[in-house]
């Protein structure tokens, strides 16, 4: 593999149901992972690559990152590019080791995470089930310079955020949204009293969303 990653692997030989889970600016390959057991019933396979940037996120801790991230400039598409390909590759390689059912592979991310889960799945929709974005956006000039497919009807997209969020402010999710649409994507959108987080509530949406819309067999 050419990232790190962490992984959750159900008992049983497979096919999997599974999800390639994105952190955020400054975690690790650790931050989503813990979240596995209660996804699908802890039956789907998990999977957490670890952005390939390494930098002090405060004193004595380290943290990750997909792209250099600033609130001075916007994302460098050559950035985002690199960052896509490398999560991309980690994803080929994935799929040729692990017992992945392709028709139930979900996507999504929280934070910078999310941002790079929107590049990624709205460039390839025919290749995952559905798509969750969290506490992430997706920037108007990237999202014009997507093609719409015919695919893009059948990815389902689930994009939850904060009406609290000081670091990725809501209005920025809703144009995600609308960007979605759009796209013709079919999109479940919710908000919810909460900051740059995933709080119970939204946890529980996430839940119902990846069985009702994501990961039941017929539906992908």
């Amino acid at each position: 593999m050419n990232l790190l990653y962490t992984a959750h692997v159900p008992a049983g030989d497979g096919p999997h149901p599974a999800l390639l889970l994105l952190h955020g600016w400054g975690a690790s390959a650790h931050d989503l992972v813990g979240l596995a057991p209660a996804l699908h019933g802890g039956n789907a396979l998990v999977l957490c690559p670890q952005g390939p940037l390494a930098f002090e996120a405060a004193p004595g801790m380290l943290g990750h990152g997909w792209f250099p991230l600033s609130t001075e400039r916007p994302p460098i598409a050559a950035e985002v590019e690199a960052a896509r390909d490398a999560i991309e590759l980690f994803l080929d390689d994935a799929l040729a080791a692990y017992p992945v059912d392709r028709a139930r592979l979900v996507i999504g991310g929280f934070s910078q995470g999310g941002f790079m889960a929107y590049q990624i799945a709205l460039r390839s929709p025919a290749r995952f089930a559905g798509l969750m974005a969290l506490s992430a956006w997706l920037p108007a000039a990237l999202a014009r310079e997507i093609p719409k497919q015919r695919a893009h009807a059948a990815l389902p997209a689930l994009v939850v955020h904060g009406t609290e969020d000081p670091l990725v402010p809501v209005e920025r999710a809703r144009e995600s949204r609308d960007a979605l649409l759009a796209l013709g994507v079919p999109t479940e959108y919710r908000e919810y009293p909460m900051a740059h987080e995933i709080r119970p509530e939204a946890l529980q949406v996430v839940l119902e969303w990846l069985e009702s819309r994501a990961l039941r067999p017929g539906l992908a």
